[in-house]
């Protein structure tokens, strides 16, 4: 017979983390753990975490949710197909635990070279937000560390002192060394987005995550019209439900990107159902972890490396926590590896 469980674990930032929403200094996470009573000690784990502000299931009642779930486990199938469709940070949690469970709580969701120690997935390095030294110190870090791809999150300090930071890696670094990405979490209004990605373009970026607000389809669609910096949609995609919908949204929009995030877009199945819409379109992606500790990211990054996307991707967040869980995944030189030879923190 199921059985289950769950266990509220806040995760603790190393050092306060600046957005475009605020400071980050702490992220609710829940562990759903699932298991038969006949082997009580092979629970499969799986993580529902939300990002204040951001997750569309961010409302009253998410522990509830949670907890009405373990006590009708036995409905599973409900809760897996349909049941949470507006839950999707939960609906994440259930499924990986079930992964897990039925991996016999090994945490190999998803058996590959990556999970072997043999093969390794490109990531960016994420630079947070913060006064002009404090970023062009992580600048400076992840460089050291090894990376060729950087994320700076960008909205949050004076527009000119982040176009200095942005001369400052250029003059050093061209853009066949070091890819630039940067994500402004929505920070631009419609009537200032125009002129300032045509400064940002003359740095020869990548990309730019979210220029504007979500929501606003139309400004947006217009932007990556005329825009000559690539734009790529990340909350632009959370809380939109149904194939329908998305198809409309893609098709109003017709980005450059998209960016997918399992916790905020519906769990894997969510984020495949993206995948499948994106491709028939002819639009590129990549993932990203959205703040989960060791247990979410283990689950997206063995996922992930199963979709043969040679990009960098967003999963290098794995060391912001001074309360993570132990676990076999470590960063080596722009990389996300897993050590088959690993232990997981019980």
């Amino acid at each position: 017979m199921l059985k289950a469980d769950y266990q509220y674990y806040p995760l603790k930032f190393k050092q306060a983390s600046g957005t475009s929403r605020g400071v980050l200094t702490h992220k609710d996470s829940w562990f759903i753990r699932i298991w038969d009573d006949k082997h009580p000690n092979r629970k499969g784990v799986g993580e529902c975490s939300i990002i204040r502000g951001l997750s569309s299931d961010d409302r009253p009642g998410y522990e509830d949710k949670i907890k009405e779930i373990c006590t009708s486990i036995d409905d599973f199938w409900y809760y897996l197909e349909d049941g949470l469709r507006e839950w999707p940070s939960i609906y994440f949690g259930l499924e990986t635990a079930f992964l897990d469970f039925q991996a016999k709580g090994n945490k190999i969701l998803f058996p590959s070279d990556f999970t072997n120690g043999k093969a390794k997935i490109p990531i960016n390095g994420l630079v947070w937000m913060g006064d002009f030294g404090f970023m062009k110190e992580q600048i400076q870090q992840k460089l050291e560390n090894g990376f060729n791809c950087l994320k700076l999150k960008i909205g949050a300090i004076n527009f000119e002192e982040e176009i200095k930071l942005l001369q400052s890696i250029r003059s050093n670094f061209s853009a066949d060394k070091i890819e630039l990405r940067v994500d402004a979490n929505g920070a631009f209004s419609p009537k200032d987005a125009p002129m300032k990605l045509k400064i940002l373009s003359e740095f020869q970026l990548h990309s730019i995550e979210q220029p504007i607000k979500a929501g606003q389809w139309n400004e947006m669609a217009d932007l990556c019209l005329t825009s000559s910096l690539p734009i790529a949609l990340d909350e632009e995609l959370i809380g939109v439900y149904g194939s329908d919908l998305r198809k409309e949204l893609l098709d109003t929009i017709k980005p450059n990107y998209i960016i997918l995030k399992p916790s905020l877009l519906g769990g894997i199945k969510g984020s495949k159902e993206w995948i499948d819409l994106a491709t028939e379109r002819n639009i590129p992606w990549w993932v990203t972890s959205a703040l989960e500790s060791n247990i979410g990211l283990n689950a997206i990054a063995q996922w992930t490396y199963t979709l043969n996307n040679p990009m960098p991707q967003g999963l290098g967040t794995g060391q912001i926590y001074s309360n993570n869980i132990e676990s076999p995944l470590f960063m080596q030189k722009g990389f996300l590896a897993y050590s088959s030879h690993g232990k997981w923190e019980i």
